[in-house]
């Protein structure tokens, strides 16, 4: 049960308020990812707030990803990633069996749209180019499937170098961090991946071909005909 103790109250809005303090020091020191933030005493002084307050506020912005402390070194501005968005996915996916296929298929919705959405710039931006890498990924990916096995981590790999594409840099982590709350969703619900390898490797085959060609109605096309096994989910 959640104290409702009115020092509890005061000590949580304080480290909120202190929460706060950090994200605009680092917005008007214009600081980056990488860069070192003040001392704690500095701190505490710039933001106005007690050392316990200020240290509770960097436990919470540390497991968001704002902050990163390493010890011995002091706190730095972090990656801004997206990984408290996936793991907050993947939780609310799995918290509720009854309704897991049902997230799971919104995930799958999410990474289609996602890759409809890119396939014109895709197109401009692989048309005429070697793309040797990606039909060896796909070569890889038919001898996995002829021994019976699956190829997730050569999956993953393939549209991590389709993603590489996009100029959008948020466009490009979002498509990553759905693929992987898709994969890790069907590891964590016990959910084997589509065994239709054959209309699978066909997609993506059509894929590079209208990728190359810079077909983006054909890169559509593949698209949705990729995702049709992936939603073959048990009822």
């Amino acid at each position: 049960m959640v104290s409702t103790y009115p020092g509890a109250r005061r000590t949580r809005s304080a480290a909120r308020t202190a929460e706060e303090g950090i994200k605009d020091y680092i917005r008007t020191h214009r600081l980056r990812p990488g860069d070192l933030l003040p001392s704690e005493s500095e701190l505490c002084e710039a933001i106005e707030c007690s050392r316990s307050s200020l240290r509770e506020a960097v436990r919470t912005l540390s497991s968001l990803d704002v902050v990163e402390v390493r010890h011995g070194h002091g706190t730095f501005v972090s990656g801004l990633s997206l990984e408290p968005l996936l793991r907050g996915l993947l939780l609310r996916i799995t918290l509720n069996p009854d309704r897991s296929l049902e997230h799971l298929r919104n995930v799958i919705d999410t990474r289609e749209a996602l890759d409809l959405h890119s396939a014109e710039e895709m197109s401009s931006h692989f048309a005429g180019r070697d793309m040797s890498e990606h039909w060896e990924i796909i070569e890889r990916v038919r001898t996995i499937a002829a021994a019976g096995q699956t190829a997730v981590p050569e999956y993953v790999a393939f549209h991590q170098r389709l993603h590489a594409g996009l100029s959008n840099p948020l466009l490009q982590e979002m498509a990553g961090a759905f693929l992987r709350i898709h994969i890790d969703c069907l590891r964590l619900l016990e959910l084997a991946p589509p065994r239709d390898f054959p209309d699978t490797i066909r997609a993506h085959t059509d894929l590079l071909r209208g990728l190359q060609a810079g077909d983006a109605d054909a890169v559509r096309a593949a698209v949705r005909d990729h995702y049709i096994p992936l939603r073959q989910l048990p009822e």
